[in-house]
């Protein structure tokens, strides 16, 4: 599966896409909207406006693929260099907070808006007589995907455990035997990739 984007006018791209490829998108797509959830609707007889405006959580969240789709703002005493002194510390974790409870929700929102503009542009192609597609995105809808696409790679990249030595050419995720239970993630995470990359080669100027 190595789909390979080309420019289109006004700036969009296209890429061919077998029946195969548009199912495992579409899968993927739906799975990370339920990995994101719904979001929050406004309950019968609630001031729709209030809940635009509703605060979201302070905490990150306890599934490790979401904490890292929303990570804490300021990196929390993990991602700071040398010793954290406790009082520093106690400020990171409060404004990493404070940040999450004004932004999360709408960060969220984005995310889901994003997956869903992959599962409608795909449930709009017209099948050829093979069962493939050229699917092709105007400017605006492959900023959606190229988005999405980096959070279906996160998200499979942290339940695999991926890291940045498992990647190269000569990592781990190229040797793995075909009787690994891992091997069909690691290939649609390999696949996400290689159309990220290609999608991104056809965008720059």
């Amino acid at each position: 599966m190595a789909g390979h984007f080309e420019a289109t006018p006004g700036g969009g791209a296209a890429v061919a896409l077998d029946e195969v490829e548009i199912s495992i998108l579409r899968s993927l797509a739906v799975q990370l909207l339920e990995l994101i959830g719904p979001g929050d609707q406004p309950a019968d007889g609630e001031d729709p406006l209030a809940a635009l405006f509703a605060e979201g959580p302070s905490e990150p969240p306890a599934d490790p693929a979401l904490a890292r789709l929303f990570p804490d703002a300021y990196g929390g005493p993990e991602g700071s260099a040398g010793a954290v002194k406790p009082e520093e510390e106690q400020e990171l974790l409060e404004r990493s907070a404070e940040f999450r409870r004004f932004t999360e929700v709408d960060l969220r929102s984005g995310k889901r808006d994003d997956a869903l503009a992959v599962v409608r542009t795909l449930d709009a192609l017209s099948p050829a007589p093979d069962g493939g597609a050229v699917l092709t995105l105007t400017g605006d809808e492959c900023l959606s995907w190229l988005r999405s696409l980096n959070d279906l790679r996160l998200t499979i990249g942290t339940r695999l455990e991926v890291s940045d030595e498992d990647q190269g050419e000569e990592g781990s995720l190229y040797r793995l035997p075909d009787t690994d239970p891992r091997k069909p993630m690691v290939m649609a995470y390999l696949w996400l990739g290689a159309l990220q990359e290609s999608l991104v080669e056809t965008l720059m100027p």
